[in-house]
């Protein structure tokens, strides 16, 4: 595996664990934040999976768009674009004012994000 590809898994890794940890809080759990580090861990394992075939990508938090590009080494993913589609809303929605993240809504994210890493994880052989 690519050194830089490999880089994008250790930072998804490390916000797959930030959202667990925030969604399993005793004591002030911050749901935006798990939210927000479900879609982020997800960004980044396809940003690694675009890496490690060498194509090109812009700067961009829409997952989406992200799968569109990985979707000719890995067609299958497409079944998870539900899931993606809604987790791209995460990027943003719960990181200012006016609306919070729910338990359950923490919890469809960090669920989504955990099923599309699995896959990811396998195909990668990780």
């Amino acid at each position: 595996m690519k050194t830089c590809a490999f880089e994008w898994i250790e930072k998804a890794e490390a916000d797959f664990t930030s959202a667990q940890r925030e969604y399993r809080a005793r004591k002030s759990p911050n749901f935006d934040a798990a939210c927000f580090f479900s879609q982020q861990c997800i960004e980044k394992y396809l940003k690694a999976v675009l890496v490690e075939h060498s194509a090109d990508f812009t700067k961009t938090h829409d997952l989406e768009v992200l799968l569109d590009l990985a979707l000719p080494w890995h067609p299958l993913w497409e079944a998870f674009r539900p899931a993606i589609s809604e987790l791209t809303s995460f990027a943003v929605a719960f990181r200012y004012p006016g609306e919070s993240a729910s338990r359950d809504i923490a919890r469809t994210a960090l669920n989504n994000a955990s099923r599309v890493r699995g896959q990811i994880r396998t195909d990668l052989h990780l």
